[in-house]
């Protein structure tokens, strides 16, 4: 079968490698895709969030029987509706189960009306209202635009000035567009032994009857060592998570992803498709910190290479509501990303920069993000670059071989975390 895949980073170069090992899968074609990706698949130069652009390409591509979509924003605009409605079949949430992630406060609503374990917060549309909340409040204190941000949109405030800043920066200076017009204010959860950090991503297969996660992995947001600096959408991730044991894993099922799963449906939006759970250990049992209505990146980077199955047939599983049907196997050991990122990412980067490899020691891959070939000539394309990716029995094993591997690449003004693997492992 020939399929389209919706989307252009790291996260969509592991899905299509993943899918390319399928036999069932034939041609791959990736709209709009990046270097890495042109290596596995036939690339599609139109807008994704062009939602009748794409239909009409897909319509114009009867070979085509399956489209994958990958990323947050083509979802919560409503492309899963849109092909569906042009009768085609496709992986991925429709627009108002998206809606879990495009909205911050809906999803806090969500959790409160249903009892799903999340951290305290108020809702604010007017930054007056916001100003004076915070002024009355604790710190730390977390503020998070309502809507699709990239993964910056969420800060965390040490200080009432810090707090102050935060708000015109989301609600009056729009930062992060659109995102800010709603924000969310909400408490600092602390970790098991009282520290801040203890966070897990567990990304799950569901079909809005079944909800089936995969391995539990670790994200590390800020962009410098020591979980300094600002937010990013991730520069680096490891997989197992030492603490989420199956004890833990349980309590998650039955406190949090099963409900999760029945509050969608009771609401009339059944979730189809893979929902991201980012949680937090508290001494309170695990929370919610956030729900994403998609895979997770750099999680996924981490999280596929070590799927068993084909996941091409637990696609098409969910689309047919049949995921009880399938066994999901995973390997044992451990897997390490390490992103490589352009200077100055977050903030203000510049692209363009020829990127070298060299050769690289076996069972290392690297997942392309913002990359693009000029000439012939492999080029910066992105804030975050290139994942390196390592297997190893332990994550201190995977680690090391991720990093030697790290230092076969490089590019004018490259940046990356340095202790990527060690949260968590000491």
């Amino acid at each position: 079968m020939n399929i389209l895949v919706i989307g252009n980073g790291g996260r969509e170069h592991a899905i299509i490698a993943a899918l390319s090992k399928s036999p069932k899968v034939d041609k791959i074609y990736c709209m709009k895709g990046n270097a890495g990706i042109a290596e596995l698949a036939e690339l599609v130069n139109v807008n994704y969030c062009d939602l009748n652009a794409v239909g009409d390409w897909v319509d114009s591509h009867p070979d085509v029987k399956y489209t994958v979509i990958a990323p947050d924003d083509p979802l919560a605009l409503g492309l899963a509706d849109e092909l569906e409605k042009r009768g085609h079949r496709v992986f991925g949430p429709n627009k108002r189960a998206a809606e879990i992630e495009s909205s911050k406060a809906f999803a806090k609503a969500l959790m409160k009306k249903y009892g799903i374990p999340t951290a305290k917060y108020e809702t604010f549309e007017n930054y007056d209202d916001a100003l004076c909340y915070v002024r009355n409040g604790k710190f730390p204190v977390v503020l998070k635009a309502d809507g699709l941000a990239l993964g910056k949109g969420v800060l965390i405030c040490e200080t009432l000035e810090d707090a102050e800043k935060g708000l015109a920066q989301i609600m009056l200076d729009k930062a992060f567009g659109d995102a800010g017009n709603k924000v969310v204010v909400e408490e600092f959860l602390t970790g098991k032994e009282f520290t801040p950090g203890e966070e897990v991503s567990v990304l799950a297969f569901t079909d809005g009857k079944t909800i089936v996660p995969m391995i539990a992995s670790c994200d590390h947001k800020r962009a410098y060592d020591g979980d300094k600096g600002l937010n990013t959408g991730g520069m680096g991730t490891f997989t197992p998570c030492p603490f989420y044991d199956k004890e833990t894993a349980d309590e998650v099922m039955n406190k949090i992803m099963l409900p999760t799963v029945a509050a969608m449906n009771a609401e009339g939006r059944p979730f189809k498709g893979v929902l991201y759970f980012g949680l937090m250990r508290t001494p309170d049992g695990m929370k919610v910190v956030e729900y994403n209505a998609r895979f997770g990146d750099p999680e996924t980077q981490v999280v596929l290479p070590m799927l068993k199955t084909d996941l091409f047939e637990i696609f098409q599983a969910i689309t047919d509501e049949r995921l009880s049907d399938i066994n999901i196997e995973w390997e044992e050991g451990a897997c390490v990303c390490v992103v490589l990122a352009s200077g100055g990412y977050p903030v203000k980067y510049e692209k363009g920069k020829e990127i070298t490899i060299g050769d690289l020691d076996d069972g290392v891959f690297l997942y392309h993000a913002g990359t693009k070939r000029e000439n012939g000539i492999l080029k910066t394309d992105g804030g975050r670059v290139i994942g390196v990716c390592a297997k190893g029995k332990t994550v201190e094993e995977a680690r090391e071989k991720a990093y030697a591997n790290v230092k076969k690449i490089s590019f004018d003004k490259m940046h990356y975390r340095t202790d990527i693997g060690i949260k968590y492992n000491k």
